[in-house]
């Protein structure tokens, strides 16, 4: 039985007693069941009766004897104790535990999955790095997280469409392209340009496409270098990202929403909403009316649209499409953003936090022999995902930056992240998938099959704290999801992997020599297949490899 079978049970308990008339409240929707801290609590506990307790008018322990009354007659179920305040504690019978072992097994990579968010169209934002340079850490740890959940939010049943918006308007462009140029011309960087080896290097490559673009004109020798720098940044970004693993359903250009007319298509529809106004030769949102500090200008008296404009006409154009929530994740530089963005959202008539939804990620620092890693050697001023690859591996880097919750300001020790120990988390993990996977290996050059299951032989401690870890993989992932949280994913493998190591430390799997093959051994050969299943799972969720060999 499952922790979400189990749930089921407890809910139809809920459902009975009402039915009966010995309780009168409303069956909850959800009813949450637990792993207790310790054993002698039983295999799962509810608190779902001190919940019911006050719309029932009844003390918590009679609403839970009524519950566990008829949880009692549930097959599968061994003993429900009431506890506490009125807590109740459920023990399985060993063969109900050990069954989900079949389960997993035979469900294979669907196992974890579930139906939460079926039927919601999702439009998920991430990295949305300048095309001035290469991705830097901060657009790195979003790479990693940003897939993740994305990948976490499909196993939930949601429709996700992974986008990146490529901010290739306005004055970053330019000084991007008057750096490339200065440099190809052998000068210095403007002071407000961009500098770096890359620069040298996508400056060198425009020259030897576009052999006469020296000898133009500045102003048109500057506009060839914007239009082949911007195509070669975004090349390689593009490529930094696939080579991290992190491939986007769409790339976005900002510079379209000004050219296609939509920006102006976007305010006029607020107009229209009595949400825009002018002033001072200005026009402005009035976000003030949806809880902004201040209104914002749209458009500039000049005539030049200021960078809210875009994202009005970008937010428009992904509900447009079809999307019932639009999640975008932005570095902790835009925490001032959310309060204009929500204000926004309102003034299309949409709901925050339920439309549209912001996540914000802290900084990250690369450290070495205890000391922060401050210069790339490419990009110069900034640590790259290039450089933290180049240190780690493409593996460890996502787990490094996946495995802690991203409103968390993040260090990460090169000199951990590069070890193959135990203290190292990713390898942590990883070294008990190959560890099982050598264990079949050498169960099938044995001539074992796992044969049929019998689950009631699963009932060692360690055996039942495996398949109670187990259990509990589907809850952690829509958990992760419904939080927006996949560092959970993470440190639930690192717990699974732990559990798996003490389980197999005190519970042997392959017959030794000439000893007899047992129902025993079989149990547990389908108890580790399952641990298979589930660490590689997980890994996937992450985008992590589940190696056979280490």
């Amino acid at each position: 039985m499952t922790p979400v079978e189990l749930a089921s049970a407890v809910r139809a308990a809920v459902r009975a007693a009402v039915d009966s008339g010995e309780l009168s409240v409303q069956v909850p929707d959800d009813v949450k069941v637990e792993r207790p801290k310790t054993r002698e609590h039983g295999d799962y506990a509810t608190s779902i009766a001190l919940q019911l307790a006050k719309p029932a008018g009844r003390p918590p322990r009679q609403v839970a004897e009524a519950v566990a009354t008829r949880l009692r007659h549930v097959e599968g179920v061994a003993a429900v104790d009431v506890a506490g305040p009125g807590f109740l504690n459920i023990t399985l019978d060993s063969a109900a535990q050990g069954e989900l072992a079949r389960t997993i097994v035979t469900a294979d990579s669907d196992y974890g999955r579930t139906s939460a968010m079926t039927g919601q169209k999702v439009n998920l934002e991430f990295v949305s790095a300048n095309p001035t340079g290469p991705v830097h850490l901060g657009g790195t740890r979003w790479a990693a997280v940003g897939d993740a959940l994305a990948r976490i939010l499909r196993a939930v049943g949601a429709e996700v469409t992974t986008e990146y918006y490529f901010n290739d308007h306005g004055a970053q462009i330019d000084r991007f392209a008057r750096s490339l140029l200065a440099r190809a011309a052998g000068e210095d960087i403007p002071a407000d340009g961009y500098a770096g080896a890359y620069i040298d290097e996508i400056a060198t490559q425009i020259v030897a496409a576009v052999p006469h673009v020296l000898e133009l004109p500045r102003d048109e020798a500057q506009e060839v270098f914007r239009r082949e720098g911007v195509d070669r940044m975004f090349a390689e970004i593009k490529r930094s990202l696939h080579e991290f693993g992190t491939d986007f359903d769409v790339f976005f250009h900002e510079n379209s929403l000004h050219e296609s007319g939509a920006v102006q298509r976007a305010v006029s529809m607020l107009r229209k909403q009595g949400h825009v106004f002018d002033k001072d030769g200005a026009v402005w949102l009035r976000t003030t009316d949806f809880g902004d500090d201040k209104d914002r200008v749209v458009i500039r008296s000049d005539g030049n649209p200021a960078y809210i404009s875009g994202d009005l006409a970008y937010y428009l154009d992904k509900r447009e499409r079809g999307f019932d929530r639009v999640i975008i994740m932005l570095g902790a530089d835009h925490h001032g953003y959310i309060g204009r963005m929500m204000a926004m959202c309102e003034c299309f008539g949409d709901k925050p936090g339920e439309n549209l939804e912001i996540l914000i990620g802290q900084l990250v620092n690369l450290v070495r022999d205890g000391q922060p890693l401050r210069m790339s050697k490419r990009a110069g001023t900034v640590i790259t995902m290039e450089d933290l690859v180049d240190a780690v591996g493409v593996d460890a880097a996502r787990y490094a930056l996946i495995r802690s919750s991203a409103d968390s300001q993040l260090d990460i020790d090169l000199d951990l992240w590069t070890r193959h120990t135990n203290d190292n988390p990713v390898f942590y993990v990883q070294y008990a998938h190959a560890r099982i996977a050598s264990l079949l290996r050498n169960a099938g050059d044995l001539g074992l099959d796992r044969g049929d299951l019998r689950p009631d032989l699963l009932v060692h401690d360690r055996e039942s704290d495996l398949l109670g870890a187990l259990g509990e993989f589907p809850r952690v992932v829509a958990t992760a999801a419904e939080l927006r949280e996949p560092h959970r994913v993470a440190r639930y493998l690192e717990a699974l992997a732990g559990t798996y190591h003490r389980f197999y430390d005190a519970c042997r799997v392959l017959p030794r020599g000439e000893e007899e093959v047992t129902d025993l051994h079989m149990a547990r050969l389908w108890l580790v297949e399952a641990t298979r299943v589930v660490l590689g799972n997980g890994l996937g969720l992450l985008g992590v490899t589940a190696p056979d060999r280490m």
